[in-house]
């Protein structure tokens, strides 16, 4: 059996969870699959050129992370016209001719939102960070019917460039950027952080609680770790939350099935990734 080859490229990834997932969804569907984490500064190199080695060593497929992915666009053909749009990708597929990206945290979105309120609308949202993800998460809201989307970030050109793609796009007309955290919760129905405030490394919360009173729902696009500040905020704030692990669970499956074609059956894996949890000894000597 060949060895699939796959690996994540960011920073501050040490906790990451991805190789685990990977590996078991290839064991569950039979496969023998390898998972790298591949940190730049580490390695020494500039992202490019582990961008490079990844295509000259035979790897299948790799994910991308913060802060990389609008820079890997440029190195891609992009199947996709909406994903294109978003201009982020966070699977990236090698093989003849250029790779090829796509947006598993787009399509990721959109299961655990439904996972969690099934086809309830997102309503007037609050979006604090508008780089890749909070990219993909954007299109998202879309298709999920959101009627309304405020978003700050302290790069203001970068949220007023994403507002006025959405709106121009006809992607979603009732987007507009704000110059504040205040701004963007007033009278929100859900609230999302997409920056990486929260991460193992750089704690804390990008919103304060008291702004989220009223709402009815909170994302955390942050899962290591999970229970982050934000989220907790948001639940004393009254709001049903959905974890970042959430979207980190359903884009994965999204992007093993890019990688390497299979379906993985999702509560199998979700059991599979639980158990490991529960015996951290087992989960010590993996990669």
């Amino acid at each position: 059996m060949a060895v699939i080859r796959l690996g994540l490229i960011g920073d501050n990834i040490a906790r990451s969870h991805s190789p685990r997932l990977h590996v078991e969804a290839g064991r569950l569907c039979g496969l023998d699959v390898t998972y790298e984490r591949l940190v730049p500064r580490d390695l020494g190199l500039s992202f490019d050129a582990v961008f490079r080695r990844c295509v000259e060593e035979g790897y299948r497929g790799i994910n991308i992370t913060y802060p990389y992915k609008e820079q890997v666009v440029a190195q891609l053909v992009v199947p996709d016209a909406r994903i294109r749009a978003i201009g982020a990708c966070n699977t990236v597929l090698f093989g003849p001719g250029r790779p090829e990206g796509h947006n598993t945290d787009h399509s990721g979105f959109i299961s655990a939102f439904r996972a969690g309120f099934g086809a309830a609308s997102p309503g007037r949202v609050a979006m604090i960070g508008a780089g890749g993800v909070g990219k993909a998460i954007a299109f998202a809201l879309s298709t999920l019917g959101a009627g309304d989307l405020r978003i700050f970030d302290r790069d203001s050109t970068r949220a007023a460039a994403l507002a006025r793609a959405l709106r121009e796009g006809g992607i979603l007309p009732g987007a507009r950027h704000v110059e504040t955290a205040e701004e963007a919760a007033e009278g929100a129905d859900g609230f999302l952080n997409c920056t990486p405030v929260g991460m193992v490394g750089n704690p804390g919360s990008p919103i304060d609680t008291g702004l989220m009173r009223g709402a009815s729902w909170a994302f955390d696009a942050v899962y290591t770790p999970i229970d982050t500040a934000f989220l907790a905020g948001a639940q004393a704030a009254g709001a049903t939350i959905i974890s970042g692990y959430e979207l980190f669970f359903h884009q994965g499956i999204d992007a093993f099935r890019h990688f390497t074609g299979a379906e993985v059956d999702p509560r199998a894996l979700r059991d599979a990734l639980a158990a490991q949890d529960a015996a951290p000894e087992a989960v010590s000597a993996r990669p």
